[in-house]
């Protein structure tokens, strides 16, 4: 696997890779139109490039070990500063804090280290860029994610309201040390 930063010309990979890996990680009774919805205004390829623009934002991909066009394996989005709502920045405890936003694999790489190898350059990359602390939501009915996360430090902290669609979610919110 090479895990690599992000480059502009990822941006439509990117999409398509989280048109196939964001579904698997709701929950099964989520309407469809709920997470075409979530995938349309927040994971299009117009939104990835300008996330690869924002300078508060660490994109890092797993390319399959190919390079030069190969399909993404997986992928993870950092973003460095405050939490944006409330609910998170009360629970969270160590400060400066950088957000693990997005982390996901394809289902064929799943249990292959690709997710672990992402998230350790991750948080690597979040310590480089001064935070003491990093934090992520995760669905409450994700066990399988809690589970991974716990397995790299994460301790649950609190709760959050995450809206997908036209439907509110009750997320997990999990912290762990930098240092």
């Amino acid at each position: 696997m090479t895990v690599r930063p992000a480059l502009p010309p990822d941006a439509e990979a990117l999409a398509a890779l989280a048109a196939i890996t964001f579904p698997l990680a709701c929950p099964p009774d989520m309407p469809r139109e709920d997470v075409e919805a979530f995938l349309t205004a927040q994971l299009s390829a117009a939104r990835f490039a300008d996330h690869l623009a924002d300078p508060d934002r660490i994109l890092l991909v797993d390319d399959a070990g190919g390079g030069g066009g190969a399909p993404l394996a997986g992928y993870t989005m950092v973003v460095l500063g405050e939490p944006y709502a409330a609910d998170v920045a009360a629970c969270i405890r160590i400060r400066p804090t950088a957000e693990l936003s997005k982390c996901y694999v394809l289902p064929d790489q799943q249990g292959r280290g690709t997710a672990r190898a992402l998230l350790d350059r991750s948080l690597d990359a979040a310590a480089l860029r001064g935070a003491a602390g990093m934090w992520l939501g995760t669905n409450g009915a994700n066990r399988r994610a809690q589970r991974f996360y716990e397995k790299a430090g994460f301790v649950e902290v609190g709760r959050r309201r995450f809206q997908v669609g036209a439907r509110l979610e009750d997320d997990v919110v999990m912290e762990r040390p930098l240092a």
